[in-house]
């Protein structure tokens, strides 16, 4: 009777340390992923407010609207241009005038103030200062044609802006490495914790001539199983919290655009998961297994 429940409670014992030990993989996984999702939306959200910011280039009254198309495909040759619009004075009049919810030709006698213009957008990069070495030359390289008049942006805005993105994207950055070091930290303790458990069960199959790789194995299987679990229950729960957010604030996070990104999301915290739990295990076995035995005392 007492044996059984001995085995009994052993029992108990095994599988609460194995679920302790996907639970606290899970919970370091679930925070990583977080951090990552996080990053990638910054990032894309940066990038793509950075890709909306407009430079209106000005041309003269008398430029046609076949010049004005030319200008705007050599334009958009230029490696660091994403987009060029035309807008014709009369375009541009008939946007004024529903802005102002008032004919603006009607108040000026039909005579049109306002030029043809190209709106173009540039390619987004972290670097503020790149993006102000990309304005200087782009206002150098389209003051070269004659159908120019000038170059407008406002450039203090843009400079904050660009300043902002890149300590944003760089303090997340950092948070992300040092959240992985932690990680790799947590989960390599809480799996030497697990292995020490059985550090009698190593010594003994050592003791009695086993190899090396006989004794490795099952724990190292047993290791991808928990990086495996714990990187499965971390993305259902991250993905659960995910929705919950998305829902309370009327996101559009689950747009099919992000999905693979997501894909790769989850593969990468399935990768650390599994790879940081083998690693732990296998460096924690054979430490046992070369120990003394008066350690184990």
């Amino acid at each position: 009777m007492s044996n059984k429940k001995n085995k009994h409670h052993s029992k108990i014992n095994l599988w609460a340390g194995r679920t302790s030990t996907v639970f606290s993989i899970m919970l370091v996984l679930f925070v990583f992923g977080l951090l990552m999702f996080v990053e990638y939306h910054s990032y894309y959200a940066t990038h793509e407010l950075q890709e909306r910011i407009s430079y209106q280039v000005d041309l003269f009254p008398e430029t046609t609207p076949e010049e004005a198309l030319i200008l705007r495909d050599e334009l958009k040759e230029l490696s660091y241009v994403k987009n060029v619009n035309y807008i014709s004075a009369e375009e541009a009049a008939r946007l004024f005038s529903a802005e102002l919810g008032e004919d603006i030709l009607t108040l000026l006698d039909s005579v049109n103030p306002l030029y043809p213009t190209l709106m173009v957008s540039f390619k987004a990069d972290i670097n503020p200062q790149r993006m102000v070495e990309l304005r200087e030359q782009f206002e150098r390289e389209v003051k070269e044609y004659t159908a120019v008049e000038g170059v407008t942006y406002q450039e203090s805005m843009l400079n904050d802006l660009s300043d902002i993105f890149y300590k944003l994207s760089w303090l997340l950055i950092i948070l992300m490495v040092l959240l992985l070091i932690v990680s790799v930290a947590l989960i390599s303790t809480t799996i030497k914790i697990a292995i020490y458990s059985n550090r009698y069960t190593i010594k003994t199959m050592s003791m009695v001539g086993a190899t090396m790789r006989f004794i490795t194995r099952p724990f190292l299987r047993r290791s991808i199983l928990y990086g495996f679990l714990g990187a499965t229950f971390a993305s259902m729960l991250m993905f659960a919290a995910i929705y919950v957010f998305n829902k309370q604030f009327h996101l559009a996070l689950f747009h099919p655009r992000y999905f693979n990104s997501y894909i790769i999301l989850i593969a990468l915290m399935f990768v650390v998961g599994i790879s940081i739990s083998y690693i732990a295990t296998y460096f924690s076995v054979h430490k046992h297994i070369k120990s003394k035995n008066d350690q184990f005392n």
